[in-house]
């Protein structure tokens, strides 16, 4: 939105893209851009030009790339915090060593991602995996369950029954699975209201109060496995939900022949299977 941004980034002079800009819309038929005060911005048909054009470049880009030699440079993954730090980072380890010229970096955050206006090459988020523009690969499931400290539990005399959860703190009780969880173990969800409703935004935050004994948390055991098997975290019961959710390895469909999107595709995909596998097992 800025024709002077444009020349720097180009190594031209704001009035050649000007001009550029000019003949590019006498050649359309029509305005792409409205003039304003040190600004601009799209018209209604550069809206809809836009996009296309953007996924005409990553489509170049794309081609280019896969014309050199392999995977290498820099992979950029967003993500969110749980899957990060209780599965990508115990992971990563064996991606670069299969690639040692592919650097990674890292960006969790809970908002979704503008591949066109960020520099990112993939992204992993938890959802229905239906993205307008972007090819989806499941990874995995996210089940739920109530887990706990061996420690708080024994304070009210051991969990034996579902119920016996509303008589201790609960983590983010205003967290849609908890409502869900209670009822498919048939306990009314009523226990639940005039609770203090703290979100803390992430499994692993919650995951951390559990553990200190502040609360029941409702957490995927797959990424808790070490903490379960520590004892630090307690699953009661074997009942693990799912609201139909899963998360998935996402990207724009002009991006899937690129070396290093490529590479990791391959590479998350196994080996997502061989822990599903493990963990079952």
């Amino acid at each position: 939105m800025s024709f002077t941004k444009a020349a720097d980034e180009l190594g031209m002079t704001q009035a050649a893209v000007s001009y550029q800009v000019k003949i590019l819309e006498e050649r359309f038929g029509a305005a792409l851009f409205l003039r304003r005060p040190r600004q601009v911005a799209l018209t209604e048909a550069g809206q809809r030009l836009a996009p296309v054009i953007t996924e005409a470049f990553e489509t170049i880009a794309s081609a280019w790339g896969s014309g050199r030699s392999g995977a290498q440079g820099t992979l950029s993954i967003s993500t969110v915090q749980t899957f990060a730090s209780h599965w990508l980072a115990q992971h990563l380890g064996s991606f670069q060593m299969a690639h040692p010229t592919l650097a990674v970096r890292l960006d969790t955050s809970p908002r979704f991602v503008d591949f066109a206006q960020q520099e990112i090459d993939v992204a992993i988020r938890a959802g229905g995996g239906k993205w307008p523009g972007l090819v989806t690969h499941l990874l995995m499931h996210t089940g739920f369950t109530p887990m706990l400290s061996p420690k708080l539990a024994e304070s009210i005399g051991g969990v034996k029954e579902p119920a016996d959860l509303l008589r201790l703190p609960i983590v983010s009780p205003d967290d849609p699975w908890w409502t869900q969880w209670l009822t498919e173990a048939g306990v009314p969800a009523d226990g639940l209201q005039n609770r203090t409703r703290s979100r803390l935004g992430s499994q692993s935050l919650e995951a951390g109060v559990a553990i200190a004994g502040g609360g029941v948390a409702m957490l995927t055991p797959a990424f808790f496995a070490t903490d379960l098997a520590a004892g630090r975290l307690l699953q009661p019961f074997d009942l693990v939900c799912n609201d139909g959710h899963a998360y998935w390895l996402a990207y724009p469909e002009a991006r899937r022949n690129a070396p290093k999107v490529s590479a990791f595709r391959t590479w998350i995909l196994a080996e997502m299977k061989a822990f599903l596998g493990e963990a079952e097992g």
